[in-house]
């Protein structure tokens, strides 16, 4: 069976989709058009799937085609087909009929995919294209089907933020879903991969792809399993928002393509760590997804570092939230579509399986966070695992591309050579400063990031005195000569304190060289 025919994904018949992606544009069908049409507060409880006040806008907008588009693609409500006709006076309702996108009763028209339009910033610029994948419950009113093929959630859109844009020439999109990642990765490209063991997510990707106008040349999709699809190849960057979900192996429990990976426990996330090396090249970087355990008795980044280890790769992880057993449990059973008000037995038990299967791995909470990994042209030098869990400044992408270019510049330098560099203080720091009142001196002096993950670092006396001159203008040296003097404790005792925070300032992107 060809992709295009995978059952219920649209079909990419190239003259039908340029008539699409030409009425959507003359109808104003974007982000900015949806959020015209629906008013602030029905666009906003439309985000926490509550669709009442868009249903109630839509209707008071019933003759607006946007509206009409809303309520037939967002909402999932049966849509008069003349008005849909007026919104697709190109394509036609039966263009879309033939494209698989609804289905026509009568006078009646109603959606079989969900599509939407989709705006984002990465860290190489805006994106603006739209979006197709499964109905989700709130226009189904039903539990996901288990090979439901998920659309741009949270997970997919914090992925595309944090992934490095500079120029790559062979990606690799691993779980391509819905093709989301792909579509961002081909922007810095000569050429993407999407490989998904889904057939379905495989025939919405490449919808997608043609909807956003990319050359068939340069993006490809394979069916299979993991990194089966495209061993032995190597890729310079592979992305990958995998089916980390931790979900029990219980008979009766349903299993979510998009999410679950059919693996025990965190099983598919340390085999896409461990194993994601063999289809990197040389420098070739690797960012994902991803949940793991956190047993009792270990820390997070015991585990997730022995992962690490056996990957031989660099690597950096952020863990950016932690859950209890329960907390988990009652996130991913929801987003199955089964709740407490809907079938509260079903509820209880899965509620139950899932406390079960966390218990017979004494697993006392689930952690969330970002993974970037990087094959070392020489010997490995970069280890680091960090819980950052504040609000960030996204996009992140360029900011993880810039601290892993300082860590390599910090690690060809010896003490003697970061001496004589000049550094300048970022242009988001600032400085804080706490004071008891009447006391001349502070308390405490935090140097804060405004930009990226948003760090804040205490200073004591010599830090902040460092960091307040690097204008560029002294070395490094020069600096630590002259607070010396000024702190009576010599050159070398200000060294000993400064140096190694200089250089953590500047990994993470609080001082930049000059030059």
């Amino acid at each position: 069976m060809a992709l295009d025919t995978a059952p219920g994904a649209p079909l990419t018949d190239p003259r039908l989709v340029a008539a699409l992606r030409d009425d959507l544009t003359a109808a104003g069908y974007g982000v900015a058009g949806v959020e015209e049409v629906l008013g602030a507060v029905a666009a906003d409880a439309l985000h926490r799937e509550e669709p009442v006040p868009a249903l109630r806008a839509t209707q008071a907008a019933a003759d607006d085609v946007v509206a009409a588009l809303i309520r037939t693609f967002l909402l999932g409500t049966t849509t008069p087909r003349r008005m849909l006709e007026r919104a697709l006076p190109t394509l036609t309702v039966e263009g879309a009929s033939r494209l698989g996108l609804v289905e026509v009763d009568g006078d009646q028209v109603r959606a079989r995919v969900d599509l939407r339009p989709y705006a984002a910033v990465d860290g190489g610029g805006e994106v603006d294209w739209w979006i197709a994948s499964d109905l989700g419950e709130l226009a189904t009113g039903a539990a996901l089907r288990t090979d439901h093929v998920l659309g741009v959630g949270g997970a997919s859109t914090t992925l595309a933020q944090v992934t490095v844009r500079d120029e790559r020439d062979h990606v690799l999109d691993l779980g391509t879903g819905c093709g989301i990642q792909a579509l961002h990765a081909s922007r810095h490209s000569r050429r993407v991969v999407g490989t998904d063991i889904s057939r379905r997510a495989l025939g919405f990707a490449r919808f997608n792809a043609a909807m956003a106008g990319l050359d068939e040349s340069r993006f490809e999709l394979r069916e299979g399993s993991m990194l089966e699809p495209v061993a032995p190849e190597r890729f310079d960057l592979v992305v990958s928002n995998p089916p980390f979900v931790i979900t029990p192996r219980t008979p009766g429990m349903p299993s979510y393509e998009y999410r679950d990976g059919g693996r025990s426990g965190d099983a598919i996330v340390r085999e896409l760590i461990e194993g994601v090396g063999a289809v990197l090249a040389p420098g070739g970087v690797a960012q994902l997804l991803g949940n793991w355990e956190v047993r009792g008795g270990e820390e997070w980044h015991d585990r997730v570092g022995s992962w690490l280890d056996a990957s031989g790769l660099d690597g950096w992880v952020v863990q950016r939230e932690l859950q209890d057993p329960a907390q988990y449990a009652e996130t991913w059973i929801r987003d199955g579509g089964t709740t407490p008000d809907r079938d509260r037995s079903a509820w209880a038990v899965r509620y139950g399986q899932w406390l079960d299967d966390f218990a017979s791995r004494d697993v006392e909470g689930i952690g969330f966070g970002i993974v970037t990994l990087r094959k070392p042209l020489g010997e490995r030098s970069l280890r680091r695992l960090e819980e950052v869990t504040g609000t960030v400044r996204q996009p992140l992408g360029p900011s993880i591309a810039a601290s892993l270019a300082a860590h390599d510049w910090l690690a060809s330098m010896t003490d003697d050579d970061l001496a004589a560099q000049r550094l300048v203080v970022a242009p988001d720091v600032t400085e804080e400063r706490y004071l008891t009142p009447g006391d001349p001196d502070p308390q405490v002096v935090l140097l804060r990031q405004g930009g990226g993950f948003g760090r804040a670092v205490q200073a004591g006396t010599a830090l902040a005195g460092f960091v307040g001159v690097c204008d560029g203008e002294l070395t490094v040296g020069q600096i630590v000569n002259a607070l010396g003097a000024l702190l009576e404790v010599g050159a070398d005792a200000v060294a000993a304190d400064v140096l190694p925070s200089a250089r953590g300032l500047v990994r993470d992107g609080l001082l930049l060289p000059a030059d």
